[in-house]
């Protein structure tokens, strides 16, 4: 049963992956990346931000504490060229906090300021990082699309792209049908004229009148034949022959054409 689920799993993830793939985008992916790139950037020049803040912020109390170390300084003096001994030695006792105060605070900005100069160095790597992606991303974009469309140039002219396809198989049908109705019709008139098929028409020709007509056309044929016949032999044409007959005599009667015989029922 594990076998069976793992395999199931392995489709699952198969099929998964072959649909992210053809719905990616790397143009998308390209941008998203920048984005990402840009965000980061954004955070290590806030954090620059914030350690330059500390860093001044240092500086002010620095300053705070080195002026009250000079002010008891001159109290301590002051009470000393009073005859104030207590006095002074309070203020000097005083000043010495003051001083261990200043030196840890030296020592924090030195840290800082070295986490300063850290930041900033990564964050004009990291800039000089991101221009280099935003460059190479753009011309990747541009190579893509451009390869993009020749793509479909290349398979519009070959028709195998899905929109020609599909305009081919329209006109493939529409010639199918068109060929099916051409041959349909043909088929209607042929039987119509045969007189298998009733002319709904009203118009409809008796058999005896197709007959008729069937031979008259046989006999036009017979006629023209002989025509180019006589032609290329250099003679006349039974009808010339007919014509020249009826001036200088009785024209000669042609041979009446065989009549189709009817027997009465």
């Amino acid at each position: 049963m594990s076998g069976v689920m793992k395999r199931m799993g392995m489709i699952f993830r198969a099929k998964a992956n072959k649909a992210l793939d053809r719905a990616e985008d790397p143009r998308e992916t390209l941008d998203y990346s920048y984005q990402k790139q840009l965000e980061l950037l954004q955070k290590v020049r806030r954090g620059v931000a914030d350690v330059a803040t500390s860093r001044k912020r240092l500086e002010l109390q620095l300053n705070q504490l080195q002026s009250q170390s000079s002010k008891l300084e001159d109290q301590g003096r002051k009470a000393l060229a009073l005859g104030r001994e207590d006095l002074a030695r309070e203020a000097l006792s005083r000043r010495s906090a003051l001083q261990q105060q200043v030196t840890d605070l030296e020592t924090q900005h030195q840290t800082l300021q070295g986490e300063e100069e850290k930041l900033t160095l990564a964050a004009q790597r990291l800039q000089a990082k991101v221009d280099a992606f935003r460059t190479k991303k753009e011309t990747i974009k541009a190579t893509y699309t451009a390869a993009q469309a020749q793509t479909r140039i290349a398979e519009s002219f070959s028709g195998i792209s899905e929109e020609m396809s599909d305009v081919g198989t329209a006109i493939q049908r529409a010639e199918d049908k068109t060929a099916q109705l051409q041959a349909r019709a043909g088929a209607i008139d042929e039987l119509l004229a045969s007189g298998a098929l009733d002319d709904a028409s009203g118009l409809a020709r008796d058999d005896i009148q197709s007959e008729l007509d069937r031979l008259s056309g046989g006999t036009d044929v017979e006629l023209e034949l002989a025509r180019m016949k006589a032609e290329l032999a250099g003679g006349s044409t039974p009808n010339q022959q007919a014509i020249e007959g009826g001036n200088g005599g009785q024209a000669q009667q042609p041979q009446d054409t065989p009549r189709p015989r009817f027997d009465k029922q």
